[in-house]
């Protein structure tokens, strides 16, 4: 096809071809869903029993930091399966890294619950949860970018971030489904059986979503604006050289804008869950369900803003949501203050997960708007996964730090310096909700 091919043609051509959009929906929405119920399953047991499975020898804190640590190492392989996935979603195309990506994720996920204990082989265990961490890490670089394209390359113009929410709502989802069989767990089994057997099952449990996971996605066409780009002859075989030599501005500015958004994340679930229960006194289950309920708030956020993001533009929504951020970071620690304290638990959940949502929720029509198609997968997945990174592989581990080192006072620091450094990222990128999508 001619490479001036006018806007009505190519119009036609996207309507004529794209998915419908149930079939959309589902296979966006149905892989974040496995990522975020594996990152819950992660998070939670890292919070709650990895530091006496895998590392009883050490003091209770020590204990807690590795454990944390152990969570962060999925999120240092993330960009090299960003790089990787992002490399052939790129020259490929959309479906088939997807379905990849899928697979390599859910098996390293499975492997997890079969580790052996610290009292079975020593510190082989907690070298094992690490490469397992790893290659799941690899396969989830390659998810989140590859399920926003299915979703935002077949969506209408004006709905992108619409569509864009499809598989950020997959977040709450997994993370309901998660948290919910721990809390089952947890009611139904004994601290004991929990220890030895109860964690290991929501890891088990991944396997069924992947295999449903893996047969939506296999009902998938390719994404129509790629091929229209394969037409066009607009893909390129050196993406990465490309992304980085024409789009390492907009790399480091999505880096910003979701490096915030992601210690955010980890400090209401993670951190949260792994402090109420040392700290304030709260039992796992009791805190889970605070969890559950503030979920549901986060998918209504995600929906929301994003419909909203579509009337009004992107940038007015995140800018100020993440101005929000800045002062949240600064008064969350004082909710916390005093044992078993629900009301400053449920204000802290309350207005953690109202920021949550309307940042998470356009971010998923904004990340691949700050790149043309023929390099869109590479650099939206570069992007989101150097922010969590950044955001999210030290966050737990941070906080927890700052808090021993300087009180509880201090726990927001690392998230306030990231909200900053986000606040300027969005003062320096244009508004996006009207970009050419086809380029």
């Amino acid at each position: 096809m001619d490479s001036t091919v006018t806007s009505t043609e190519t119009t036609s051509k996207l309507t004529l071809h794209r998915d419908p959009v149930k079939t959309v929906i589902l296979a966006s929405m149905m892989g974040t869903a496995i990522e975020f119920f594996d990152f819950y399953a992660y998070g939670t047991a890292s919070a709650a029993y990895f530091p006496k499975v895998f590392f009883p020898q050490m003091t209770p804190l020590l204990a807690t930091m590795l454990s944390l640590l152990t969570f962060g190492v999925a999120f240092v392989a993330r960009p090299v399966g960003s790089f990787l996935f992002g490399h052939y979603g790129d020259r490929l195309g959309r479906k088939k890294t997807l379905v990849v990506s899928l697979l390599v994720m859910g098996v390293a996920t499975v492997a997890i619950g079969f580790i052996p204990s610290y009292q079975v082989v020593g510190v082989w265990g907690a070298l094992l949860l690490c490469i397992c961490r790893f290659v799941q890490g690899i396969g989830l670089g390659g998810e989140w970018s590859g399920a926003v394209l299915v979703a935002t390359e077949n969506a209408p113009a004006d709905k992108r971030a619409l569509y864009g929410a499809f598989p950020e709502v997959g977040a709450p989802i997994g993370f309901f489904l998660c948290n919910g069989l721990f809390f089952v767990l947890e009611r139904v089994l004994t601290p004991t059986q929990m220890m030895t057997v109860g964690w290991r099952i929501p890891f088990w449990a991944s396997a069924v979503l992947v295999v449903i996971g893996l047969y939506v996605r296999r009902r998938l066409q390719e994404t129509p604006l790629f091929k229209l780009a394969q037409e066009q002859d607009n893909t390129t075989k050196s993406p990465l050289r490309e992304v980085f030599k024409s789009n390492w501005r907009e790399i480091l500015k999505g880096t910003f804008m979701m490096g915030a958004t992601y210690a955010l994340f980890c400090t209401l679930t993670t951190w949260a869950l792994a402090f109420a229960t040392t700290a304030l006194g709260f039992s796992s289950a009791e805190f889970l369900l605070l969890l559950m309920i503030a979920i549901v708030e986060f998918a209504v956020m995600i929906m929301l803003t994003s419909v909203l993001a579509d009337k009004v533009g992107r940038k007015k929504v995140l800018l100020t949501a993440s101005v929000a951020l800045v002062g949240f970071s600064l008064v969350f620690p004082y909710f916390l203050a005093g044992k078993h304290n629900l009301m400053g638990a449920v204000l802290f959940l309350g207005v953690g997960f109202l920021i949550m949502g309307t940042l998470y929720g356009p971010v998923g029509a904004v990340l691949p708007e700050l790149f043309p198609t023929n390099v869109r997968y590479s650099g939206a997945g570069i992007a989101y996964n150097l922010a969590a990174v950044v955001g999210a592989a030290m966050a737990p581990t941070v906080t927890t730090w700052l808090i021993a080192n300087y009180g509880l006072h201090a726990a927001g620091y690392y998230m306030l310096v990231l909200s900053v450094l986000a606040v300027v990222s969005w003062l320096l990128t244009k508004e996006t909700k009207d970009v050419d999508y086809t380029k």
